[in-house]
């Protein structure tokens, strides 16, 4: 029978009167999911700040401690020693383990770990073995300086964190995720590492940069010290082995040769670039082939690679780690002091105790000596309780207290009857002197090394250095990437076609008329009769509004393209003219180019990609008052503006026709070509040397330290080898080139004069003998070079230096000739004597200069 519960009898209340206050539901989730998220970024998913270590990590290498004999042990007793500790699972303990092992640090592995480079997966664990490196046992442990806790279950005890002496969170990285933050420490060299905490401890400024095993390029110039927020941009080490053929020499950090070969072929598939095939020939080295085309661009395949595949990637790291308890975001740079300090703490806590061990030896061995040489021994014969023993050794130990640096306990009197009576037969007080003496000696040192703590820990990190950085040299090469434009290396894998009538465009239209060839990534802009522009994507069917002018690829920012436009202004009847450019648009808006109005339109329209300026005949209508009805007009005579100014009036009569008369030239200035130094590339963003003003026929001259040269067109996906390259400027067909060159073999130096015969574009070609070593030391286009000669000191050398005009050392020669003999004596430096003979001054000087060169030192 249901219940008032507003009517409980006295009796039923007094009974509930123990019941717990209610709790709501939501609030027991909300402490349960905090306390979840508590347990997640403490216990699993985030390393300590102390050690660097995630508790399964740490749990691992107690396991590993305890089981240490010098052996291998196999993997799964490892794993089964660690459940010890870790109450989750053998699957996490040894992904953990193998993870550790692959890194090469503090787990030396035995047997098939698998390979982090291909993405190969460990043997299971009862087939491979492992043991702690030597590194590992010298930096990572010392039961005295641990702090212990119970484990899970209260059998066993563990560390806290390990007393780790060395910045481990940044040699080996970690990544986790856990409940609502994530982290991401990208490991560091292990060398750099030891270098960068000597500078802090000698208060210098240090720069730290990740370092990968897999090699390859990282580009820092977004690092930001690791912080939330910072970037580093990877790629692989593409070479070209000839004209058909790129090799994969390294790949980038969180990539396997699987998922980028993969990658390589899905991009193929999809149009994105060309390539014939892919091979896989990684065995010890990585080494993978891609196979090109006849016909296709090397360097503008490279580009591609870098832009399509995995062939670069960007990581975004996130330095969170637990300090006190609680998540915190750090700089790499504040982890590495925060390290360091650690390290010089924990040096000093094993000073301390290791002069403590030495005081009580020297204590003990005091006491000793003391306790036979005085026979003290010998009076506790007549003793007949414990206490007179005690009492007796005390008071014969009274006159010499004073020595001691503490008081003496019962426990050092108990200790001085449990010395055997064969030991005190044999006492040798010599040697118990000289083991006092070196127990002081050592004390005098331990206490030197706490004054000077700094310099003890400096010498501490210089011995880990010597002991293991060899072989720990940085892998992964640091170098300033450029911006790869995709749609400009993409391969043209459509054609574009456009239905004037109906307004569409797409390479669906197969049936239609036919514009150009285009990537399927690439944007189109439209040019309508009524005066409207815009810029769409690419498809296979696309609207953008009948009576279609003009429909090309659109390339935001080109500043070379120009449209040129006349008009009808449909509110006041006069004819406009402009030149304009469109550099930049927002997609699918459409910009009008003329007045607003119904009766306006366009009545003439050129697309042209040079800012070529041509002439056109302007017809009137018969109807007109005009005397002249029909007159010439030139663009060039306007000059280029905006997208949305209104123009010129061209005239104020009605307009029968506008007819093309005659192409123009261009209107536009040369292009400067710059070339950074840093990426290898030229470029029009000022960036670096500037070579020089390029119309559309000129071209590029790059000599290399290696005796070759090569000419080329200044297409900005050209990439020179700026570790070689000796020189770069605007090629002049009519120049002589000066080189001073090393033929190695002989030890002999050469001068020759030569005029380039060979200039096919793109191909390197070689202007000194083969040899071994052979190197050009100075190049110049100057018409008389004259240079200056600094030879090393030697028996021989009777002048050490030597003023060379070169037009009168060497006469001018064919371009494979030897040249004339220099001498043997050995060259350490050649400076540039003459004005260069150029017109055009590089922004800075970036050690290239255009038609010559600068001082080069060879020591």
């Amino acid at each position: 029978m249901a219940k008032d519960i507003n009517n409980n009898s006295s009796e039923e209340q007094s009974g509930n009167e123990h019941i717990h206050d209610v709790v709501h539901v939501n609030g027991l989730y909300e402490n349960w999911f905090l306390e979840y998220a508590s347990y997640v970024i403490l216990e699993r998913a985030v390393p300590h700040i102390n050690d660097g270590l995630k508790p399964v990590q740490r749990r691992i290498l107690h396991a590993m401690r305890v089981m240490d004999d010098g052996r291998f042990n196999k993997i799964a007793n490892v794993i089964g020693s660690t459940m010890q500790y870790h109450p989750h699972g053998d699957a996490s303990i040894g992904d953990a383990i193998v993870n550790m092992g692959q890194k090469d640090l503090l787990i030396e592995p035995q047997g098939n770990w698998g390979d982090i480079r291909t993405g190969d997966s460990a043997a299971a664990p009862r087939y491979i073995e492992g043991r702690l490196s030597k590194f590992a046992l010298d930096v990572v442990f010392n039961e005295d300086t641990t702090e212990w806790q119970a484990s899970y279950d209260g059998r066993k005890k563990e560390p806290v964190t390990l007393p780790v002496k060395f910045p481990l969170l940044l040699a080996q990285g970690v990544e986790g995720i856990a409940v609502g933050l994530s982290t991401k420490v990208l490991p560091h060299n292990f060398v750099e590492l030891i270098e960068a905490s000597i500078a802090v401890l000698k208060n210098k400024k240090f720069e730290i940069f990740p370092d990968f095993a897999t090699g390859g390029f990282i580009d820092v110039s977004n690092y930001n010290e690791g912080q939330k927020g910072s970037r580093v941009r990877v790629r692989a080490r593409i070479e070209d082995m000839d004209k058909k053929t790129l090799v994969i020499k390294d790949i980038p950090f969180g990539t396997t040769t699987t998922s980028l070969i993969e990658s390589i072929v899905k991009a193929n598939d999809t149009g994105k670039i060309k390539i014939k095939k892919v091979i896989d020939n990684t065995a010890k080295d990585v080494e993978i082939q891609v196979q090109l085309l006849p016909g296709t661009d090397p360097g503008i395949t490279i580009d591609a690679l870098y832009a399509f595949t995995e062939c670069e990637s960007s990581i975004s790291p996130n330095a969170c780690v637990i300090v006190d308890d609680k998540p915190h975001f750090l700089s790499v740079h504040e982890i590495l002091r925060i390290c360091t300090r650690q390290t010089v703490d924990l040096l000093k806590q094993e000073l301390q105790i290791r002069r403590s061990e030495l005081l009580e030896r020297i204590l003990f061995s005091s006491l000793e000596k003391i306790f036979i040489e005085n026979r003290i021994y010998r009076k506790i014969e007549e003793c007949e309780t414990w206490e007179d023993v005690l009492l007796t050794i005390d008071k014969g130990l009274q006159p010499f207290k004073k020595q001691f640096y503490r008081t003496i306990t019962t426990e050092d009197i108990v200790r001085l009857t449990e010395i055997k009576i064969k030991r005190i037969s044999k006492f040798d007080s010599f040697k118990a002197d000289e083991l006092m003496r070196g127990y002081s000696n050592e004390l005098k040192e331990v206490e030197h090394n706490l004054e000077n703590i700094i310099d003890y820990s400096i010498a501490y990190y210089t011995g880990i250095l010597k002991k293991y950085g060899k072989g720990r040299e940085r892998k992964t090469e640091i170098k300033t990437f450029d911006v790869i434009n995709a749609t400009v290396v993409a391969a043209n894998n459509q054609k574009l076609y456009i239905n004037r009538a109906e307004g569409f465009i797409g390479f669906g239209l197969k049936k239609d008329e036919y514009i150009c060839d285009c990537s399927d990534i690439d944007d189109v802009i439209v040019f309508r009769r009524d005066g409207i522009c815009v810029v769409k994507k690419i498809g296979e069917k696309v609207f953008v509004g009948k009576d279609i002018l003009y429909a090309g690829i659109f390339r935001k920012g080109d500043d070379r393209m120009v449209y040129n436009l006349i008009s009808l202004d449909g509110a006041s009847g006069n004819s406009m003219v402009k030149r304009f450019n469109v550099m930049g648009v927002t997609r699918e808006k459409e910009y009008p180019l003329v007045k607003a109005n119904k009766a306006s339109k366009v009545l003439y329209f050129s697309a042209n990609p040079n800012g070529e300026a041509e002439t056109v005949s302007v017809t009137l209508t018969p109807t007109s008052k005009a005397k002249i009805k029909v007159f010439d007009f030139d663009f060039s005579t306007i000059e280029i503006k905006g997208r949305d100014t209104q123009g010129n009036i061209l005239t104020k009569h009605p307009v029968k026709k506008v007819t093309f008369k005659a192409a123009g030239e261009s209107t536009l200035a040369g292009t400067e070509i710059y070339y950074d130094e840093t990426i290898g590339r030229i470029n029009t963003d000022k960036k670096g040397l500037l070579i020089g003003s390029f119309a559309s026929e000129d071209k590029i001259l790059a000599t290399y330290k290696d005796g070759t040269y090569e000419v080329t067109g200044f297409e900005l996906t050209n990439r020179y080898d700026a570790d070689q390259l000796l020189s770069i400027e605007k090629h002049n067909p009519e120049a002589i080139v000066s080189a001073l060159y090393l033929d190695a073999p002989s030890k002999t130096y050469y001068i020759k004069r030569f005029k380039l015969e060979t200039t096919t574009l793109g191909k390197r070609f070689a202007f000194i003998p083969d040899g071994k070593g052979n190197q050009v030391l100075f190049i110049s286009t100057d018409d008389k070079p004259k240079i200056k000669i600094d030879f090393a000191k030697g028996k021989y050398v009777t002048n050490p230096t030597m003023i060379v005009s070169i037009d009168e050392f060497s006469e001018i020669k064919g371009w494979k000739s030897i040249g004339n003999k220099l001498g043997t004596n050995k060259i350490n430096s050649i400076s540039r004597l003459e004005a260069k003979k150029t017109a055009e001054k590089p922004k800075k000087d970036d050690g290239y200069v255009a038609g010559s060169t600068i001082e080069l030192n060879f020591n």
